[in-house]
This record gives structure tokens, sequence and C-alpha cells, in this order.
């Protein structure tokens, strides 16, 4: 073989660019630009960053209601207030909304708008640093507390003298009502500010100057008085008398099981959306995937997203909004610690399941190495994850972090069987494409755009208030 010959065949390297190489010589065999014009290419499916693992809809057990309505029935029960109260601020004045004062135990129920308006301008704020006390155990109960902001730890004496904490009140929380409705009454706890604190208070003789010129509010308190004194068992619902331990011919007791007379009903809520695909794209463009499959597919998707959302967050009937404000504690030095977790355990039996914000959970996690801890490990449906106290911590990126930093945990016991928390939904829908979901053909209009209704029908319901707890104002960016 001649020496030009040799140099004709040799291997290039690559060190040269196709264009480079073409400008040089002519090319000897089919380009690869031009050769992908032949190929056929291998795709994926649409992918979707925004799906998640949504472990409360996998973990939910799930009610059929046939009728569209969910009643949950329950035992009479004379407890009521204790919820949260709201405010409004302009500037530094703070002033408590005066409907809210219903939620006060004293004031539920009461509609006076103009009593209601002259008691919440009996308020003063008040400012209290971290360590500061606002009432000692002991002394007379002659005002009543709104928390604006901060944290308060309620305290009360050990058996052997020391300081026990009694629970943490935080934003929106009240206490000392008491004093509205009796004179002689006297404080059962110290309150100290764990924090620096805003509250609104109430002097009982400015609140008893109102009620004096109010022939209504005075009727409505004597009532509340009346209904407190009824027998009721811890929970707050109306006993059975019954007696127990009793020798010989005991006259027993008769009772029955009174119901409430107007109990909850959680109707279906609906989240829905049309879907469009063009009958040129769903012609021509349908090979080798489905291009209305593939949209129904991401919508679906996207729909089942926001179901996890509602029923967290939802006013009417989502998880945050519907937990019992006896069943929500504050988180004592701010991030999760192990302590918190087991007084969110220690409210109820029979816990499932903790939710959790991711870096709710990484926050727990660092607070459990910096203290030595290692969580257990559960399988959950084939998967991997981080448990306390044998009940698993499940990610759910639908509760939210606020401005500051802060989020809540939920532990839930679930199942009508175990009074837990269930899922609502209906199946057997027309045109029903998953349980509980529909995609119905809406036509073709005048563009030829095909058009399909896609619905999606839940709720979720707590059938009783120990079911759901929250563990509330945990931080989880602490400076490390």
């Amino acid at each position: 073989m001649h020496s030009g010959e040799a140099e004709s065949l040799s291997i290039d390297a690559g060190t040269e660019t196709e264009g480079e190489a073409q400008d040089t010589r002519a090319r000897a065999s089919l380009a690869t630009a031009a050769a992908r014009n032949l190929a056929t290419t291998t795709k994926t499916v649409p992918q979707m960053q925004d799906i998640t693992s949504r472990w409360l809809l996998r973990m939910l057990p799930w009610v059929q209601v046939s009728g569209g309505t969910y009643r949950v029935n329950r035992r009479l029960s004379y407890r009521v207030g204790d919820g949260r109260v709201q405010f409004v601020q302009t500037g530094s004045d703070v002033r408590v909304i005066p409907a809210e004062l219903g939620e006060l135990a004293p004031l539920r129920g009461f509609e006076d708008e103009e009593v209601l308006g002259a008691l919440a301008d009996r308020f003063v704020k008040r400012e209290f640093a971290a360590g500061e006390t606002l009432v000692e155990a002991g002394a007379p109960n002659d005002r009543v507390f709104l928390v604006v902001h901060g944290k308060i730890d309620k305290q009360g004496e050990g058996r052997y003298g020391d300081r026990t904490s009694l629970g943490l009140l935080g934003d929106g929380d009240h206490f000392g009502e008491q004093a509205l409705v009796d004179d002689g009454a006297a404080w059962e706890y110290t309150a100290q500010a764990a924090t620096s604190v805003i509250v609104l208070e109430m002097p009982r003789d400015a609140f008893e100057r109102v009620a004096g010129g109010s022939d209504a509010l005075r009727a409505h308190l004597a009532a509340f008085a009346a209904g407190s004194s009824r027998p009721q068992n811890a929970k707050g619902e109306a006993e059975i008398p019954m007696s127990a331990g009793h020798h010989g011919e005991a006259l027993l007791p008769s009772s029955f099981v009174d119901y409430e007379l107007n109990p909850r009903e959680y109707e279906l809520s609906a989240a829905q959306t049309v879907m469009r695909v063009h009958s040129r794209v769903a012609d021509l463009y349908n090979q080798p995937m489905d291009q209305i499959e593939q949209q129904l597919r991401l919508t679906i998707e996207a729909l089942r997203e926001r179901q996890e959302h509602e029923l967290i967050n939802n006013p009417e009937f989502g998880l945050l909004a519907n937990a019992d404000y006896e069943q929500r504690i504050q988180a004592h030095s701010g991030p999760p610690t192990p302590d918190d977790m087991d007084e969110l355990l220690s409210r109820r039996r029979g816990s499932r399941l903790f939710l959790a914000h991711p870096r709710t959970i990484a926050a727990f996690g660092r607070e459990c190495s910096r203290l030595g801890l290692y969580p257990d490990v559960a399988d959950v449906q084939g998967h991997a994850v981080p448990s306390w106290r044998g009940v698993p911590i499940l990610p759910c990126n639908k509760i939210p972090i606020s401005e500051s930093r802060t989020s809540s945990i939920l532990v839930l016991r679930t199942g009508e069987d175990d009074q837990g928390v269930v899922g609502l939904h209906q199946t057997g829908l027309p045109d029903e494409y998953q349980p509980g979901l529909s995609v119905r053909f809406m036509g073709i209009n005048e563009q030829a755009l095909i058009s399909y209704l896609v619905t999606a029908y839940y709720s979720a319901a707590v059938l009783v208030p120990d079911a759901l707890g929250v563990l509330e104002n945990v931080e989880i960016s602490r400076a490390r």
C-alpha cells in the first residue's frame, strides 16, 4: 500500500468540528443530522413537577356518602366557647373584633352587636417581657386576658413545691373568663410570659358596668351559669348516671344517653375543571401517545393535588381549621422537639400518623440529632419513613409555612370504627374514571375544541375532637 493511500484511510480522531472537516474534504458517509430525519426518537410521557406523594389521600379511610351529605351524631355536650379570638390592628393599636368575643365561653351565643362592641372597647392593651408574671396563683381573678401575640406559660405547683407546666397559650388564646361570672374566683395557676407578649385585658368592674346596662347580657350570663352546673364528664358531655360498688338492694339510678339536637353535617365539596383538546391534535398527533389520555392524566394529578390541599386548608372542613382548640398545643422551645411530639401523642389514643411539611420533619430530625436521638423507621405501603413512638411521620407540603417560618404538625387517629378522621367521597358517579372522580364528555364547539368536565367530590370529617391534634407555631428555620 502506497503512503498516499495510507494517508487517505487514516482515522479522524474527532479533533476537528464537522463544519471544519467539510471545508477540508468531501464527507465519506451520511451525517448524523441527516440520518436523524429517518430515525424514531424515544420519548417520555409528559412530566410534571407538582406531583407529590399525597400521603393524606392514601392514608385516610374513605367513606361512601351516597346522599351527598355526611352527618356526625354525637352525645349532647354542655361545653361551649374555648375558641380562638381574632383582632384588627392599625399601626401599634390593636382591638378585638366584637363578634369574636363569642369565643369566650360565657358569651357564646350572645349576638347583641352593640353590647359586644361596648365590651370590645373596654379591653386595654398591655405588653410583657419574657419572664414577667401576668397573674399569680391564688390571687383574685378579677380580669380576662386575650393573647394578641406571644406565648404564655401556665404554671402550677407540684407536690413537692416545684413549679410544673400546665400548658402554653398562644396567639388568639384567652384566659380568665371565669371572672365574668364569678366575682369570688381566684387564679388556679400562675401565668408567665415565655416570650415577649402583647395582651388585651378587661377588668371585671368594666365588664359589670356594661352588663349593668344590658338586660339581655345579664339573662344570657344567668343561663350560662345554670348550664354549667349540669352534671357532665371530663369531655363536657352530659353525664350518664350509674352506680358501682354497691351492696344489697341499692336503688339504681335511671339514665339515658342524650344526643346533640343539631349535629354537624358535611356536604361533599367539588374540585372541577374543563379540559380542552383541539380535534386536529387528537386526530393527527395521537401516536405513539394518546394526546387526550396524557392531557387527562396530568389534569387528574393536578386535581388530586388540589383535593389534598383543600382537605388540609379549607376553612369549612379542612383539618387545620377543624382541630378542636383543646387539642392544639404550642411548641415549648420553638423547634419541634421529642417532648412536643410526646405531648401531642398523649392527648389521644390510637394515633395512626403524623403529618408535617418536609422542612418541619427536617427540623425535628435536627433536634433529635442535637439530643443524640435517632427516630425509628417505619414501613408504610412499602416506603421507609421516619417514625416517633411507632407512629409514622409522613410528609405533606400542603401544610403552610408562615412568613415567620413557622408551621404545624398534625396527628390523626383514623377510621369510623375508631372514632377517628375519615375522608368522604361518593363512588358510582356517571362517567366515573376513578373512585369519586368523573370525566364527562361535554361536546365539540365551533372552534373544533373537544371539552371534558373533570370533577372530584370529597370532604373530610372529624368524628370526635380528640381524633385530631395539632402542634402549632413550630419554628423550622432557627439559626444553628
